[in-house]
């Protein structure tokens, strides 16, 4: 099989008729074998009947439902395990993302050798609500891992089966795959500036804390690049240059004290920023020790329930 196209869905009944035929015509008409995996992420609407009713007329189609909404992460995360395609592709299921870029995005995987090829909305039809944030995020991401995309949040990008077979996609780490990818040893990373249509169908699924929360995984993916490996490095360092600083306060008192003047060194506010220096300096270093014995990865933390699947998708 050539593509595996994985499309993480939330209560979007009405776009996914019209986005599967438009999958199927450009399919056909560039002549490549495909998949497209409808992961249902515990719509609330007819998302589900739709996706059977799909997959029974199709059987390129399959369908995967979550019992509850887990988030876009988690719909990737089993997408990818179950993706069989020689290049897999993940598209919104809002009509936002062209299918019609899906032949350009293959190619410049199998032919040109990329690991990953991002889309880059460079004109969006987005609400500003949703543009500034994006905005303001794509310039930390890009500060903080060195990766130079302009659109990180792109849900219309293409790997390797190998890349997704190799990395852990959880929380909102779904904006983080190249990152992932890249700490995982696939770094050759492509851009392509892609079509982005305004929304035809339902409301956007953007909130400010969706914001907030990829933030913080972001300080999480950038902690977990450089020290997952190595905490010892990031918490052992401080406690040590907390301890120095601490100890030098300490000893400067203590020549002051005998070598200059005679007085209590409790008087001294400066002692207790000594003391306080000291304390937080091998506490660090604990914490760094024990980082390091303690494993990082969760055995259940991509443990998804799955109500249902549709007839033609084995697990």
């Amino acid at each position: 099989m050539q593509i595996s196209i994985i499309v993480p869905l939330f209560n979007e009944e009405e776009s996914l008729p019209e986005l599967t035929a438009w999958i199927n015509r450009v399919m056909v008409a560039n002549n490549l074998t495909y998949e497209v995996i409808l992961v249902d992420d515990g719509s609330k609407d007819n998302s589900w009947k739709v996706v059977e009713k799909l997959a029974a007329e199709n059987n390129a189609l399959k369908g995967i439902k979550f019992r509850r909404n887990y988030g876009k992460s988690a719909a990737l995360n089993v997408g990818f395990k179950e993706a069989q395609g020689e290049v897999v592709i993940t598209m919104d299921a809002d009509l936002q993302d062209s299918p019609d870029e899906v032949p350009e995005l293959y190619r410049m995987i199998t032919v040109e050798g990329f690991d990953i090829v991002s889309g880059w909305k460079q004109k969006r039809f987005d609400p500003i609500t949703k543009t500034i944030p994006t905005k303001l995020y794509n310039w930390a991401t890009r500060a903080m891992t060195g990766i130079q995309l302009n659109d990180f949040n792109c849900g219309l990008k293409a790997y390797k089966n190998e890349v997704v077979k190799s990395v852990e996609v959880y929380g909102e780490m779904h904006r983080y795959i190249p990152v992932l990818a890249k700490r995982a040893g696939f770094s050759k990373i492509g851009e392509k500036i892609v079509q982005h249509q305004s929304r035809k169908y339902g409301t956007t699924k953007f909130g400010m804390e969706r914001f907030l929360f990829g933030f913080l995984d972001l300080l999480s993916v950038t902690f977990m690049t450089k020290f997952a490996k190595r905490p010892m490095h990031l918490f052992g360092g401080l406690g040590v240059l907390s301890f120095f600083a601490g100890f030098c306060i300490t000893l400067y008192l203590t020549i002051a004290k005998f070598a200059f003047e005679q007085f209590r060194m409790t008087e001294r506010p400066i002692f207790y920023l000594g003391l306080l220096a000291i304390v937080v300096g091998v506490q660090l270093f604990l914490a760094g020790f024990l980082a390091e014995l303690v494993s990082r990865s969760a055995a259940d933390r991509n443990d998804y329930l799955i109500a249902r699947t549709t007839r033609n998708f084995t697990l």
